[in-house]
């Protein structure tokens, strides 16, 4: 697997399942740019976090992200309104992977409170494993869901 700039984010519901999650995909040899939180702080808020990640991916900082919040809703709802994000909220294994092969997903978005940690660590796993398809199809619905950025 070739090696992915990962940034990942999370508020305090998904605090302790990030810091497990970001030791994973180090020690699969990725580089890992953890974007925080940084400590436990109940009051936070999941769209600070979602717009960091986001941001690091548009900007090239990050080849993908992974944002973690409670249910994965609130986080995936504020990484979308970042325009060229396709962040899909996957609770899955076929989801994380089909979302990159099909969609072109680049930020995945887990719910803490939904899944623990040994499957989130699967669909991590084949979410960073899985390459855009580049079939004709698949191109053009990409090319139609970029196309709504713009309205």
């Amino acid at each position: 697997m070739k090696s992915v700039r990962v940034a990942f984010a999370a508020d305090h519901a998904g605090f302790e399942l990030k810091n497990e999650l970001t030791g994973v995909v180090k020690r699969l040899g990725h580089e890992v740019a953890d974007l925080g939180a940084h400590k436990y702080d109940a009051e936070d808020d999941y769209p600070d976090f979602s717009a960091l990640a986001a941001k690091a991916v548009v900007t090239g900082e990050a080849d993908r992200a992974v944002l973690i919040c409670g249910s994965g809703v609130g986080a995936s709802i504020a990484a979308n309104k970042v325009k060229g994000i396709r962040a899909g909220l996957c609770h899955d294994t076929y989801s994380a992977h089909q979302g990159v092969e099909h969609d072109d997903m680049n930020v995945i978005v887990l719910g803490s409170r939904i899944i623990g940690s040994a499957l989130a660590e699967d669909l991590v796993k084949a979410f960073l494993g899985a390459k855009f398809s580049g079939e004709a199809r698949h191109i053009r619905r990409l090319e139609k869901v970029k196309g709504l950025d713009a309205r």
